[in-house]
């Protein structure tokens, strides 16, 4: 009985010190451009030395970020998601100029609304981190943009 109470207390000893790592929090807000267009905002934060890449990035690259938009009966999509300005650089890992963000990045897109009434945009981000030894798999996290 010792050994197997013994076993459960290294087993959650090493359960606990396992870490699960997200260098990278979503959050969203919504602007009112005019009565009947609005901006959906989804704002990365990054954690110190990680970055995260654009959404345009060179085939055979880093998985690129990208979004993902619920369709519903209140809104039409306008155009494309539009990404701020990053640091581009010439990456000696994958060998190709690449743009990535560190720190923050927003992430907008524009929306024309059909009606009045208060609702919610769902959506999916998909990114991939990497810091300077290790690149995480990609990644999707749920968006929800609460539009009123």
């Amino acid at each position: 009985m010792k050994k197997v109470f013994l076993f459960f207390a290294l087993l959650a000893a090493f359960v606990g010190q396992a870490q699960i790592l997200e260098p990278v929090k979503w959050s969203t807000s919504v602007n009112k451009i005019s009565a009947t267009e609005y901006e959906l905002v989804a704002t990365a934060t990054i954690d110190a030395g990680w970055h995260l890449y654009s959404q345009n990035v060179p085939q055979d690259g880093p998985i690129p970020t990208s979004f993902a938009y619920e369709g519903n009966a209140n809104y039409l999509k306008k155009g494309n998601t539009v990404e701020g300005e990053g640091h581009t650089i010439q990456d000696p890992i994958f060998e190709m100029e690449i743009t990535y963000f560190e720190k923050k990045a927003d992430f907008k897109q524009r929306i024309k609304l059909k009606g009045k009434a208060p609702f919610e945009v769902k959506g999916t981000v998909e990114f991939m981190v990497c810091d300077d030894s290790r690149c995480l798999p990609p990644t999707e996290v749920d968006l929800v943009f609460n539009v009123k």
